[in-house]
């Protein structure tokens, strides 16, 4: 015999739901138009952790007048993110029964993922009209109120919230993030806590209280928030993938990728994620990887300005100048109000000497964000700063006090140049160790012993027996390497190479240090040389000038025996000096100390001593940076003789040459040759300290 209404009604009460589920589908069996039997399956399922979608389509389709068989099917449609349905099964609802409030919220939340956001603040405001205790309906409100960017508005919403229910996490949660998104980090960071203190296995609190803490540059604490996320809910992609952010931040690279790579491997299309990743593997120097993933997140998101941004930066340093350049306008076009794609924007400017439109993008980015430190720092590099600019300083020295140590860095480093600018070295001379000395917060110790490890280990690998072996030929290749120390004036001969009609100066290209890891010569010269025609498929040379190639000369060497290798030699207190007032975001730990940079600066020397007297004779030329500036004729006819090229004179107008710059000495090379970097050492002599000791050092 069939269970009666009564029946069902009883087991629901009890909570016999696996009992409920065999009774109603044998009910529905032998009646299968019986609505009130699917919406009672629909009950069983829904208990039980099972699928009830079926059953709750059934209920609707059958009781066309059941107000909450049509708001049940709505809330089944919510949950799997089928906005649209949702909201039809909620007005059908709302036809029949009106007054109800928790349709009304509930409508608002299929409203808002629709991106209705001004209905579904309609649709909250009559849930709490009807309802005016509904702490619920003003938590949603609030939600509502902060996707708009009425921050006010929404704290104000979610306070009510918790008025009515002080115990309430998720309104905690949410006013924390409404707190955040207005830079209240500390406020934030308190509701956070409150939330999670309320409800401890809130894993989404414990993560939002780690975007607090990080916002707050507290990186160790925010880390433990993260980690706290985690270990209740193992698979929370997003934790994992902020937590990769914040492991950036303390300068844990390696550990930064496989926090952001576990995060899309449990959720592929987090678009954040794969835009974190990208973040983490650009800091690891893997650029081409880093390009993959900011690609995969905009292609998951096409309206995702960071990615977009993020994309440009790593286009621009592997020399990708059209793609940079698209990309920016891209970000722009999604919001002309984003500061950091004028920032990105500035500084494609600059690297095409516009350097006028580069100082206006800069300014309105600052003008937009005006604790954006990038933009304020972007202003000193572009030209010589003078007493005019105090106004500039005495701002960006307020600002640089109340930013987190990345932040700062900036800021440090622009107020550094302005007062070197200026000639009060001593207040230079702070600003850069300040810089150095936040960096050392978050970036990779120097490790000298490993280094020096590393020239024991080239010396003994590429002897004179192995050069012996390399057969070398008289005539030039198309590729020629400039290298060094950086700040050593690679830039400047590069710059008067590429004034010469069959010179192509292809920048620093990111190739050989990762080419040298364990790859065979002969194919990595075929790649190269495919790279370099790539880059530019007429001219008769072109230069690679990443001074970091002093490293891979031996493999350089092997795999391209007739390349010709120009090594630029600075005097080393102004090498190390240059070195020490720029910022190097990455990859040159050594910078951050005074000692560490001399120990540096005494084991490139020894390994470029062992090149030179390994090398073929006609393989390297030594120039020297002095005697380029002192005799630039003569300096620049050698280069061009050592490549197989003749005298051009265009190469004395190098200031004059159009082309895109990307290093630091991008606004120097455009200006004529003057003595003013020579002996700047002296300047700052009182501060060197260890620096003194490579006087002798030649």
């Amino acid at each position: 015999m069939a269970p009666d209404i009564d029946e069902l009604v009883a087991m629901i009460a009890a909570g016999r739901y696996a009992e409920l589920e065999a009774a109603t589908r044998g009910l529905i069996e032998s009646q299968p138009d019986a609505g009130i039997a699917w919406k009672a399956l629909s009950v069983a399922l829904t208990m039980q952790g099972k699928d009830p979608l079926d059953a709750l389509v059934r209920a609707a389709a059958l009781l066309p007048g059941d107000a909450e068989a049509h708001a049940n099917l709505g809330n089944a449609l919510l949950r799997v993110g089928r906005f649209a349905s949702a909201v039809a099964s909620y007005d059908k609802a709302l036809d029949i029964k009106p007054d109800s409030a928790d349709v009304h919220n509930n409508l608002g939340n299929a409203l808002r993922g629709l991106g209705r956001l001004d209905d579904a603040l309609a649709s909250y405001r009559r849930a709490l009209a009807i309802r005016p205790g509904f702490a619920e309906g003003y938590s949603n409100l609030g939600n509502a109120l902060r996707a708009l960017g009425r921050l006010d508005e929404a704290i104000d919403s979610y306070g009510k919230a918790l008025e009515l229910n002080p115990d309430y996490p998720e309104a905690c949660n949410n006013l924390g993030n409404a707190l955040l998104d207005s830079g209240r980090y500390d406020a934030a960071a308190a509701s956070y806590r409150r939330a999670a203190s309320i409800k401890s296995d809130f894993a989404e609190a414990h993560g939002n209280l780690g975007n607090a803490l990080r916002a707050l540059g507290r990186f160790e604490e925010a880390a433990a928030g993260y980690r706290r996320a985690l270990a209740i809910d193992e698979r929370f992609a997003g934790a994992h993938s902020n937590l990769g952010d914040v492991l950036r931040d303390l300068g844990q690279v390696n550990d930064a990728v496989a926090s952001c790579r576990r995060a899309v491997e449990l959720q592929p299309d987090l678009a954040g994620a794969h835009n974190s990743l990208g973040n983490a593997l650009l800091d690891a120097g893997q650029l081409d990887a880093a390009a993959a993933s900011y690609g995969q997140a905009v292609a998951l998101r096409r309206d995702f300005t960071a990615a977009y941004i993020n994309l440009g930066l790593v286009d621009r340093q592997r020399g990708a100048v059209a793609d940079a350049e698209s990309n920016c306008r891209r970000a722009l076009e999604l919001n002309p109000e984003a500061a950091p794609a004028l920032v990105l924007q500035a500084e494609l400017q600059a690297d095409n000497g516009q350097f006028a439109a580069a100082e206006a993008s800069f300014a309105r980015a600052a003008a937009i964000a005006p604790d954006l430190p990038e933009a304020w720092a972007g202003i000193a590099h572009l030209r010589k700063m003078t007493p005019s600019d105090a106004a500039w300083a005495a701002h960006t020295q307020q600002l640089a006090g109340r930013l987190p140590p990345r932040q700062e860095v900036y800021l440090r480093f622009a107020i550094g140049k302005y007062f070197d600018d200026v000639k009060e070295y001593a207040s230079a001379f702070g600003n850069y160790r300040r810089a150095h000395e936040l960096m050392k917060l978050y970036a990779a110790p120097h490790d000298r012993r490993q280094l020096a490890q590393n020239v024991d280990d080239m010396i003994q690998r590429y002897d004179r027996q192995w050069a012996s072996r390399i057969a070398v030929g008289t005539e030039p290749s198309r590729a020629v390497f400039i290298v060094g120390m950086p700040r050593s004036g690679t830039t400047l001969a590069e710059q008067i190479l590429a004034s010469h009609p069959a010179v192509f100066g292809a920048g620093e290209l990111p190739f050989w240090s990762d080419a040298a890891r364990g790859a065979v010569p002969g194919e990595c010269a075929l790649e190269y040389l495919r790279l370099l025609q790539r880059v530019s498929p007429d001219a008769l040379r072109v230069i690679d000038k990443m001074p970091a190639n002093f490293w891979n000369l031996g493999f350089i060497h092997e795999a391209l025996p007739n390349a010709r290798i120009i090594h630029l030699r600075r005097d080393p207190l102004d090498t190390c000096l240059s070195i020490y007032f720029q910022h190097f975001k990455r990859g040159h730990a050594y910078a951050n100390d005074l000692d560490d940079l001399a120990h540096y600066y005494r084991e490139y020397r020894r390994l470029m001593a062992h090149w030179l007297s390994v090398l073929p004779e006609q393989t390297i030329l030594e120039v020297p940076y002095e005697g380029l500036v002192d005799d630039q004729e003569g300096w620049s006819r050698k280069m061009l003789q050592f490549v197989g090229l003749p005298w051009d004179e265009r190469c004395m107008e190098f200031h004059t040459t159009r082309r895109s710059v990307m290093t630091a000495s991008k606004w120097q090379v455009r200006q004529k040759m003057t003595r003013s970097s020579i002996e700047r050492w002296r300047n700052y002599q009182p501060f060197l300290g260890p620096l003194l000791t490579l006087a002798d050092v030649r």
